[in-house]
C-alpha cells in the first residue's frame, strides 16, 4: 500500500495525491509512505524517486543495522521499530530530501501512523517540512523502546526483594531478563549511534535550525543505554551473587558430609578389627567385651562430634 500527504505553498494538506502531481510547482513538499509494499509498488522507488541501488536493496532484503548513508541530496535512514512482545527489532527505511520524505516499512507501524496523523490533524506542523517529519518519526520510534526497559527494570526490582521464592525460579527470570536486556541493547546501542551521527552531520539541508529536536533523541537514547548497562550490570550481580550461594551450600553440604566420614573412620576401623574370624581373639570371650566396646564407640564419636562442633563445623 502506497499513501501521499502533500503541503502546498500555501500550507494546505491534500491527500492521496498521484505521484505524476508530487512535483508540482505549488507543492511545498511531500510525504509518501510504503507500507507491505507489493513488488510493483517497489519498483517505484526506482521508476519514479531513482533513488540509489544499494539503498532500494536495503530496503527489500534483510535486516540492516541503522545506519545514515548520503546519496546526492537525498539522505538514506536504516531505523529500527521494536516489537514490545518479542523486543524484536523491526526495519523502518526513510529516504529524506529538502522536498520529500519517503519512508518504507514491511510491516504496519503504529510509530508512523501517529506520526502521519499528528501532521494529518495540526496544522502548524506542516510548515516544518520534511525533515521535522523525519524527527517525529524518528522520536516516535524512540519513545516506543521506553516502555519495554522500564517493564524489565521493574522486573528486576521486584527480585531484589523478593523471598521465599525457590532461588532456581528467580535466576531462570534472571537470565530471561538478561536476553531481553540483550536484544535491547542490540537496538537501541546502532540507534544511540545513528543519532550521534545525524547531530554532528554536515550534509543535512536545514538541520541547524532543527538541531534542539534531534538533540533531545540523542539525549533520550543516551539515557535508555545507560539504563540497560545498569540493568545489565545488576543481572550480573544477581547472577554472581547465585554462583556464591549454590557454591557456599555445596561447601557446607561437603563439610558436613566430610565431619560424618571422619567421626565414622574409627568406628568402622574398630568394627573391622573385631569383625575379624580369628580364633585367638581373647576380647571375643570376655563377657564386658561388648559393652565395653559399643561405649568406647560411643564415647569416641560422641567425642568427635562434640570436637568438630566446637571448632564451627557445623555452623
Amino acid at each position: 500500500m502506497i499513501r501521499t500527504l502533500a503541503v502546498t505553498q500555501d500550507g494546505m494538506l491534500e491527500m492521496d495525491v498521484p505521484f505524476e502531481q508530487l512535483e508540482d510547482e505549488r507543492i511545498d513538499w511531500y510525504w509518501v509512505d510504503y507500507e507491505a509494499a507489493t513488488q510493483e509498488e517497489r519498483l517505484t522507488l526506482d521508476t519514479h524517486f531513482h533513488f540509489h541501488p544499494l539503498a532500494i536493496e536495503d530496503c527489500v532484503h534483510f535486516l540492516q543495522r541503522p545506519k545514515l548513508d548520503h546519496y546526492d541530496e537525498t539522505h538514506f535512514f536504516v531505523l529500527h521499530a521494536m516489537n514490545d512482545v518479542t523486543l524484536e527489532a523491526n526495519e523502518v527505511d526513510l529516504f529524506l530530501n529538502s522536498r520529500f520524505i519517503v519512508t518504507f516499512h514491511l510491516e504496519p507501524n503504529a510509530e508512523i501512523e501517529e506520526a502521519w496523523s499528528r501532521f494529518t490533524q495540526q496544522p502548524g506542523l506542516r510548515k516544518q517540512g520534511p525533515l521535522h517529519a523525519a524527527y517525529m518519526v524518528m522520536d516516535k520510534l524512540v519513545d516506543q523502546y521506553f516502555p519495554s526497559v522500564h517493564r524489565i527494570e521493574d522486573e528486576l526490582n521486584e527480585i531484589e526483594f523478593r523471598s521465599g521464592s525457590k532461588i532456581n525460579d528467580i535466576m531462570d527470570q534472571v537470565f530471561k531478563l538478561r536476553s531481553d536486556l540483550l536484544k535491547l541493547r542490540r537496538t537501541i546501542v546502532p540507534m544511540r549511534d545513528l543519532l550521534y551521527r545525524v547531530v554532528n552531520s554536515q550534509r543535512i539541508e536545514g538541520l541547524k535550525s532543527q538541531m534542539v529536536y534531534f538533540q533531545d533523541i540523542y539525549d533520550h537514547l543516551l539515557k535508555l543505554s545507560e539504563m540497560i548497562e545498569s540493568n545489565r550490570e545488576l543481572t550480573a550481580d544477581l547472577r554472581d551473587n547465585y554462583l556464591s550461594i549454590s557454591s557456599n551450600r555445596m561447601n557446607h553440604i561437603m563439610k558436613t558430609l566430610t565431619v560424618i566420614t571422619v567421626i565414622f573412620m574409627p568406628l568402622t576401623f574398630i568394627a573391622g578389627v573385631y569383625g575379624m574370624n580369628f580364633d585367638w581373639m581373647p576380647e571375643l570371650e570376655w563377657s564386658f567385651g561388648y559393652p565395653l566396646i559399643v561405649g568406647l564407640m560411643a564415647a569416641l564419636g560422641l567425642g568427635m562430634f562434640t570436637w568438630f562442633k566446637r571448632k564451627g563445623w557445623f555452623e
